[in-house]
């Protein structure tokens, strides 16, 4: 694993070890099947940065599951627009449903705001939050996470699904802006 990258224009460093990362997986996966013992919720991944953490993450599970993908777009470059665009929608019906949401990192929380309202309109029973990064300092929206795997300051970061501008989403680690 190299220690700095280039993607684009920029230049990154790494910050969380494919290590750290697997044992941030185990540790979430642990706590996720202790609340869900004896359910079978519909696994939520919130595309396109949470695929590769849901993909590791649902093999951590011991019970039965759906899973399902919604995609919503709210980046451009390494700023968040502020505009949240629904593109790829829920085929399954939720209602009465334990949900749980994967979400790859929470920065202003205006995605998983915007996936909330839409899911709570259609009557699931629960709806979990979990989230592989969180910036707390970036937040503009109060958003309920249950589960966080790490808390990180402001800084732009890429690889193990986070992009700059669709590159970097196939690092094993995760990498942030070299200052």
């Amino acid at each position: 694993m190299k220690d700095t990258i280039n993607l684009h224009d920029k230049e990154f460093e790494v910050f969380i070890s494919k290590e750290e990362i697997d044992d941030i997986n185990n540790e979430l996966g642990n706590l996720i099947n202790k609340d869900y013992e004896g359910k079978s919720p519909i696994i939520l991944s919130i595309l396109n940065g949470s695929f590769i953490f849901a993909a590791d993450l649902v093999r951590t599970f011991n019970f039965p599951l759906t899973i399902e993908f919604v995609r919503y777009s709210s980046y451009e470059g390494t700023e968040s627009t502020g505009k949240i665009t629904k593109i790829l929608g829920l085929k399954s019906d939720i209602e009465d449903k334990d949900l749980l949401i994967i979400e790859d990192i929470i920065d202003t929380g205006a995605t998983l705001h915007r996936a909330l309202k839409d899911l709570w309109s259609k009557k699931p029973r629960s709806i979990k939050v979990v989230s592989l990064l969180l910036k707390p300092d970036s937040l503009k929206h109060i958003v309920p996470v249950d589960y966080i795997g790490k808390s990180i300051p402001n800084d732009f970061v890429v690889g193990y699904g986070l992009d700059y501008d669709e590159l970097g989403r196939d690092l094993p680690a995760i990498y942030k802006l070299k200052s």
